[in-house]
């Protein structure tokens, strides 16, 4: 009885280990991406601000913190999305208020 229990008990567990790496590597794979994505936006986003600041004639006090908090965000390892989209709005809110001179 026992040994003729053997390989269904060993399929279930093939069948189950199965459905759970077919759901899981594909969220795992969407989640990496959305991070490489934000993370793209947000450099961008840094970049066009510096390209803003060395354009400006005036110095704007504000925006220099908020890049600076922009690339802190950047700098910092580990960061997800999260971080990425809140260093991506400071770095727009500064490239604005670059291009706005105040």
């Amino acid at each position: 009885m026992t040994m003729s229990v053997l390989p269904w008990l060993a399929g279930a567990v093939v069948a189950v280990g199965a459905g759970f790496l077919a759901t899981v590597l594909p969220r795992r794979r969407a989640r990496a991406d959305r991070r490489k994505v934000a993370w793209s936006s947000a450099w961008a986003a840094i970049q066009d601000a510096v390209v803003s600041r060395d354009a400006s004639t005036t110095p704007v006090p504000e925006a220099e913190r908020l890049l600076a908090r922009a690339e802190l965000l950047a700098a910092a390892p580990g960061g997800g999305t999260d971080a990425a989209r809140e260093a991506e709005a400071h770095a727009r809110r500064a490239d604005e208020l670059w291009r706005a001179g105040a």
